[in-house]
């Protein structure tokens, strides 16, 4: 089986190389025997690898790259597995540069330890006012600001897959009351109560903070909006670390300018990356981190590299992929 690992051209920091390759078998226990991997990262020793490659581990903005305007199938007659080194893959769609057969797959269980870890130390700095002391050392004023423990306060997390299940879990063990809401209210581990999205209304008005874990769908597109931003106590704090769209950025800079909430960290952004003169850069009470919450450069292609083994391993054995990417259901 011939595999291909791609990078993009400028990347140095996530590029894919043999040696992780190597190691990644190596962990896996698969039987490497028939495989045949390959690396590139340029259009040339991409084109000349889909010529013969059944499998595709990539970042999406190879993708986006290679695709002729999203309708026309990549040039790869033989591709049956495609890896996109993301969880979300939104920016992808439309996905009719799939090739016919093949199965799109992504890294969803990559980003739980350090986005959780992020979540978790987003949630310490609303707690402790950090966000409005930014703004205070920024004006060059002294200004004492007292803080409270997570124990007791009620948190609301809205999506709990890999990235807002691991921060329920890590809120939960510092005291946290937990609140999750996804499409499917089944019960969590983390959460003293697990509710469906069609409830979120019912559940905003106790939130002392609100998370937001979950993916771009047509579903979660401006879900947060600037009437459920209204909804939220006086004084309550916002974290995202799911994607920019699914929050009214205008309406969230309003309420922090108005002293509605007390504080946000944000970790994305609509549009990305937030353009110069833009007033998220201005608005009170922010802090600003550049879609990095999630990715530990150390582990990220090692942990990317087994989801691709252990999915290639369920392929073999003809079982039912776990990383498999539903475009319809956007995840």
């Amino acid at each position: 089986m011939h595999i291909h690992l791609h990078s993009p051209a400028d990347e140095t920091l996530f590029a894919l190389t043999p040696a992780q390759w190597q190691a990644a078998l190596a962990r896996s226990g698969v039987d490497a025997a028939g495989l045949h991997a390959t690396f590139g990262a340029d259009d040339a020793s991409f084109a000349a690898a889909m010529r013969t490659a059944e499998a595709l581990i990539c970042d999406p903005a190879v993708i986006l790259r290679q695709r002729d305007g999203g309708d026309a199938p990549l040039a790869a007659p033989h591709l049956k597995l495609v890896l996109a080194t993301s969880a979300g893959l939104d920016r992808l769609a439309p996905y009719g540069w799939l090739p016919k057969g093949a199965t799109l797959m992504n890294n969803r269980g990559t980003h739980g330890a350090k986005a959780s870890e992020f979540a978790l130390m987003a949630l310490l700095m609303l707690a402790s006012g950090i966000p409005a002391m930014v703004s205070d050392q920024r004006a060059g004023r002294w200004q004492k600001r007292w803080g409270h423990v997570l124990a007791g306060r009620h948190l609301v997390v809205i999506g709990l897959g890999t990235l807002g299940g691991g921060a329920a879990a890590l809120a939960a063990r510092h005291g946290m009351v937990i609140t999750g809401v996804r499409a499917n209210p089944a019960p969590h581990p983390a959460c003293a109560r697990v509710v469906a999205t069609a409830a979120l209304d019912s559940v905003l008005p106790e939130a002392d903070m609100l998370l937001i874990a979950c993916p771009l769908t047509p579903a979660t597109r401006g879900l947060i909006s600037r009437a459920r931003l209204a909804l939220l106590p006086r004084g309550a704090g916002v974290v995202n670390i799911g994607r920019g769209p699914v929050l009214d950025q205008d309406a969230l800079c309003d309420a922090l300018e108005s002293g509605q909430l007390s504080g946000a960290v944000l970790d994305v952004f609509d549009p990305e990356p937030i353009p110069p003169g833009h007033r998220l850069w201005q608005v009170p009470n922010l802090i600003i981190s550049p879609h990095t919450s999630a990715d530990d450069p150390e582990t990220y292609n090692a942990i990317s590299l087994d989801i691709f083994l252990a999915n290639l391993a369920a392929w073999r054995a003809g079982q039912a992929l776990p990383n498999r990417f539903d475009p319809a259901r956007g995840y």
